[in-house]
């Protein structure tokens, strides 16, 4: 013991001061963890934090633990509640994705010893959103033109924005509210099952975040309905019909998002067409005539799909006298068609015929010498018993005349002994009369020629 207080305790006249100075070094070696001044901050990364983004909580201790040995525990601390022990005792904490939510005061804790516990000072956090920007509206089917019964869906979406949005759908000029929906999310839609023709306007939506709500632009949905099929009417002044009166077609359509076209048929063949441009139906006037009977129908068209009324028949009287008119004309009609060309055919015939009979009597009433006679002369024969007359029309054309010669053969015919040599059979045997009916020329023309 001595020799322990004389190699490190110099030699004092008085050895009791000496073990005092020695048991308060040892106590101060001792107690300098325990005494000395530790101080924690807490340290917020980044400094404004922006929602959805990370933040992360960092616990400083100033000066750092002199020992080793020491390890610190830490904790963290928002609006009085612990958040949780650093993992592997390290002082961070670290929150993957911010809420607005997290806003609030912030510190943290050290645990030195089983005895000694340090705390930082409160840190108060506001926690940053993105306002929404650039919000529109879309629709589904695209193009704003819908029919009735259809779905209709409304997109909203925003480009920005953080944080949980709320969605606001609108109606009119005047914003009439129809939904409201809250979702983490930059779009939100809203859905009509079954479109109807009221549901026809402008349409808007709106969402907010906490900045205020950010609109977007008017959207234009118009619903149509489909035209029903058409009733046909026939409307005239007495329930017999007659030729020359006047009879009113009228079709109408009772369902139809106007205008709507309507198209007026007789027998498949188009007669006219008008537009409703209010709805309802139109009127097509027509003047009755004999041909103007048979079936009618009308179609109607808006757009959608077109539709065709029934079957409407239009039976017409035709007085008797037109009736007479009718029949005489249809047979003169009916006539002409099967008699002309047989007509033709023997008016042929009779031409050739005549023409090659004309041709052969010529060349004999040449034969005869002239002069012609300028008179109409007549030769009769002298026998007691009456002549046997075969009678010829050879239509003999001179210049500008025209002759008609006539043959008179008598029944028995003198011997061949008794005819005077060089005399012309038809001297004796036969007469020939003549007819002249214009002034004769020197010069014969054959008529059938002339033709």
């Amino acid at each position: 013991m001595n020799s322990f207080f004389d190699e490190r305790v110099p030699s004092v006249p008085c050895p009791l001061p000496n073990l005092v100075l020695m048991l308060l070094r040892l106590l101060l070696l001792i107690c300098a963890p325990l005494c000395e001044s530790t101080e924690l901050f807490l340290i917020v990364s980044p400094s404004r934090p922006i929602e959805g983004n990370t933040m992360t909580l960092t616990c400083k201790t100033r000066p750092p633990p002199q020992t080793l040995d020491a390890k610190l525990q830490f904790l963290f601390y928002k609006d009085g509640r612990v958040l949780g022990l650093a993992r592997d005792s390290l002082p961070e904490f670290r929150i993957p994705a911010v809420r607005k939510e997290d806003s609030g005061s912030y510190w943290c804790q050290a645990k030195i010893t089983s005895i000694k516990v340090k705390f930082s000072h409160r840190v108060q956090i506001e926690v940053h959103r993105v306002p929404v920007g650039n919000v529109s509206l879309e629709i589904q089917p695209p193009g704003g033109h819908l029919t009735e019964g259809e779905k209709l869906v409304l997109v909203c979406l925003v480009t920005g924005g953080t944080g949980d949005i709320i969605f606001f759908w609108f109606r009119g000029a005047r914003g009439l509210s129809l939904k409201t929906k809250t979702q983490h999310s930059l779009m939100a839609t809203f859905e009509i099952p079954a479109v109807r023709e009221s549901d026809s306007d402008q349409y808007y939506c709106a969402a907010d975040n906490g900045y205020g709500p950010s609109l977007s632009e008017l959207v234009s949905i118009t619903v149509r309905i489909p035209v029903s099929h058409p009733v046909l009417t026939l409307r005239a002044p007495e329930a017999q019909l007659v030729v020359g009166y006047t009879v009113e077609l009228h079709c109408e359509a009772k369902r139809g998002s106007p205008p709507i076209l309507y198209q007026f048929y007789h027998e498949d063949v188009a007669l006219g067409n008008s537009s409703a441009p209010f709805g309802g139906g139109v009127s097509f006037n027509l003047s009755l005539t004999a041909e103007d009977s048979g079936n009618y129908y009308c179609e109607a068209n808006n757009g959608q799909v077109a539709q065709r009324s029934e079957v409407v028949p239009l039976n017409i009287t035709v007085p008797m006298e037109d009736r007479n008119e009718v029949l005489t004309s249809g047979l003169i009609e009916l006539l002409l068609g099967i008699l002309a060309p047989t007509t033709l055919a023997l008016l042929f015939c009779c031409w050739l015929k005549r023409k090659i009979g004309r041709r052969t009597a010529k060349d004999v009433v040449r034969s005869i010498p002239s002069p012609v006679p300028q008179e109409s002369t007549y030769f009769n024969s002298q026998a007691p018993e009456q002549p046997h007359l075969d009678y010829e029309n050879v239509n003999i054309v001179s210049g500008d005349e025209v002759y008609s010669l006539v043959y008179c053969v008598q029944q028995e015919q003198p011997s061949a002994a008794e005819e005077p040599l060089g005399t012309h059979p038809g001297d004796k045997d036969s007469s020939a009369i003549y007819s002249r009916l214009k002034k004769a020329d020197l010069t014969d023309t054959d008529y059938d020629d002339v033709m």
